[in-house]
């Protein structure tokens, strides 16, 4: 009898087999939606950091192209306050706002260029003059008519020379 009484009759355990079989798909199914939904979270997020790094290149590449601009806009100014420098004209007050804006425009990033004997090098010179000398063994600036200037690692103004080539 206690056999009986524990016995569980054979439809029912099928049944209760369905069941469990039954509640698992439903479960797998739910563990399937939330991992695609997981996964389109974790693109959203990847999307949305790739586009504010983009945003934020983007700005600081306006931002810097921005300042070249009103910079490349203030070189012939420097050139006129260097020339007045070289002719002993930069005296008294005059001479305050020329330094005060040399040091703001150095503070900025621009930095100004003319080594003379150095390769010539077309990224960087102008050529304005050419001659021969045997003094030379590669295409060489030899003489600085105007400097060029770099606004960081740009150049905004190349360096015009005259150039000399070997004979």
């Amino acid at each position: 009898m206690a056999d009986e009484n524990n016995a569980v009759p054979e439809g029912s355990e099928q049944e209760l087999s369905d069941a469990v079989e039954e509640a698992l798909a439903d479960a797998e199914v739910v563990v399937d939606e939330v991992a695609s939904l997981t996964s389109d979270l974790q693109r959203l997020q990847a999307e949305y950091a790739n586009y504010r790094k983009r945003v934020d290149r983007d700005r600081l590449t306006a931002h810097e192209i921005s300042t070249s601009l009103v910079i490349a806009e203030l070189l012939p100014v420097l050139d006129d306050i260097e020339r007045a420098d070289e002719h002993g004209e930069l005296t008294g007050g005059f001479k305050a706002v020329a330094d005060r804006l040399s040091a703001i425009t150095t503070k900025l990033g621009l930095t100004k260029f003319s080594e003379v004997n150095v390769a010539f090098d077309p990224q960087i010179h102008e050529a304005l003059m050419h001659s021969t000398s045997p003094d030379v063994t590669q295409t060489t600036a030899t003489q600085i008519l105007q400097p060029g200037y770099k606004f960081k690692d740009r150049v905004i103004r190349p360096a015009r020379v005259a150039v000399t080539d070997p004979e």
